[in-house]
C-alpha cells in the first residue's frame, strides 16, 4: 500500500479536479446535468482511481487503477475540447488545464511503468 497523500501524481489530480469545478461553474445552467456533470465526474475519477489503487495490496492492482485514471484524464481532455467547440469556455482558459493534464498523463504513465517493472 502507498500513502496516497504523499503521491505527487495524486496531488496534481486533486488540483485538476478543483480547477475543473471552478471552470465548469461558468458553463450554461442547462448543462448542469450534461457536460458539466460528466466532466466533473471524470475529473474526480482520476484522483479517486489513483487513491483506490494506492490502497490495494499489490502493485499489479495499483497499475490497473492507474490505467483507469489515465483513461479518465483523456476523457476530461476530450470534454474540455468539446466545451471549447460549443463556446462554453474560451480556449485560453482551457489551455493551462490541458497542459496540467498532459503533465499528469506523463506522470501516470511513468509511475505505472515503475510499478509494472517491479512485478515478475
Amino acid at each position: 500500500m502507498h500513502n496516497v497523500e504523499q503521491l505527487k501524481v495524486w496531488q496534481l489530480a486533486m488540483e485538476i479536479a478543483k480547477e475543473i469545478y471552478v471552470l465548469t461553474s461558468r458553463f450554461p445552467s442547462e448543462e448542469k446535468f450534461g457536460l458539466t456533470s460528466q466532466i466533473r465526474r471524470a475529473a474526480v475519477s482520476i484522483a479517486s482511481n489513483i487513491a483506490e489503487g494506492a490502497g490495494r495490496y499489490s502493485d499489479k492492482e495499483f497499475a490497473q487503477f492507474l490505467s483507469i485514471a489515465s483513461g479518465s484524464s483523456f476523457e476530461v481532455r476530450t470534454q474540455l475540447l468539446i466545451a471549447v467547440s460549443l463556446n462554453y469556455i474560451e480556449k485560453d482558459k482551457v489551455d493551462p488545464l490541458l497542459k496540467s493534464l498532459s503533465e499528469l498523463e506523463k506522470m501516470i504513465f511513468g509511475f505505472r511503468r515503475t510499478l509494472k517493472d517491479t512485478n515478475p
